[in-house]
Parts: C-alpha cells; sequence; structure tokens
C-alpha cells in the first residue's frame, strides 16, 4: 500500500469518524497545496421551539 493511499485513508477515516452522530453542524477541510492540513467540526444543538421556558 503507497504511502499516500495511507494518508487518504486515515483522512477518509477521520471526517467519517467526525461525521458519526452529527445531526447540526458543519465539517471544514482546510487544503494546502492540494493536501488537507487541517479538518474542524463544528456542532450545534438545536432546541426545539414547542419547549416553553418555565422563566416569565
Amino acid at each position: 500500500m503507497s504511502g499516500i493511499k495511507l494518508q487518504h485513508d486515515v483522512i477518509i477515516e477521520k471526517i467519517r469518524d467526525l461525521l458519526n452522530g452529527l445531526e447540526y453542524g458543519t465539517i471544514l477541510i482546510t487544503v494546502h497545496d492540494s493536501r488537507v492540513t487541517q479538518i474542524d467540526k463544528l456542532e450545534k444543538h438545536r432546541i426545539p421551539t414547542h419547549v416553553r421556558s418555565s422563566v416569565s
């Protein structure tokens, strides 16, 4: 297995791990010189609109 293929497999597995369980949010993949250099995950938690606050 070539080194580049191994790197691609690691990157793909990392992205799959970040996507697992993500209901709302963003996965941002940063590329420099045709290479993935960073992967960011921004997760959002939605509050249902039908839930009323007990604070008046």
